[in-house]
Order: structure tokens, then sequence, then C-alpha cells
């Protein structure tokens, strides 16, 4: 489980409200950089300018984007992608 103590300060951070829910995604320094995040929510996951670790760059914008968002969380293999939801 994703550590809200321990994120990447480069993550976009704010929420987003989508559907009446609000979401919160980051990640954490749990990442190993291995892009299941980019490749499942390229619109709202990339790697880090340092290249060493992959952030949210942009909260969801729609329903699309809030499950694929939510898919890279599920397929995170340690867990680094967190949702603090509001």
């Amino acid at each position: 489980m994703a550590d809200p103590e321990n994120i990447w300060e480069d993550n976009i951070g704010g929420t987003a409200t989508i559907d009446g829910k609000t979401v919160s995604f980051y990640v954490d320094k749990e990442c190993i950089l291995c892009s299941v995040c980019s490749d499942a929510a390229p619109n709202n996951f990339r790697m880090s300018d340092d290249e060493d670790h992959d952030i949210c760059y942009k909260q969801p914008e729609d329903d699309e984007e809030l499950e694929q968002c939510y898919e890279a969380a599920e397929n995170c293999p340690v867990e680094a992608i967190g949702d603090d939801a509001v």
C-alpha cells in the first residue's frame, strides 16, 4: 500500500472530482520505474525528470482517465501508487 508520508515531491498533487468522487493520485518512493503506470494511464503518469521514478503529473479529468489510474494502481508491482481521496 502506498505511503502518503513517503511521496515523491514532484507529483502534481491536488485533487480531482469525477462523478462526485474526489481522488488524489500520487507515486511514493517505493517506485521501481517499471512503467506499468505510464503504460496504463499515459495521460496521468510519466517518468520523472530525474528519470529514476514515475510520477503522477496530472490528476484524472474524466471517467476514462480515472479508470486508467485505478488500473495503474491495481497493477503496480510494488504498490507505489496511492489515492488519498478527500
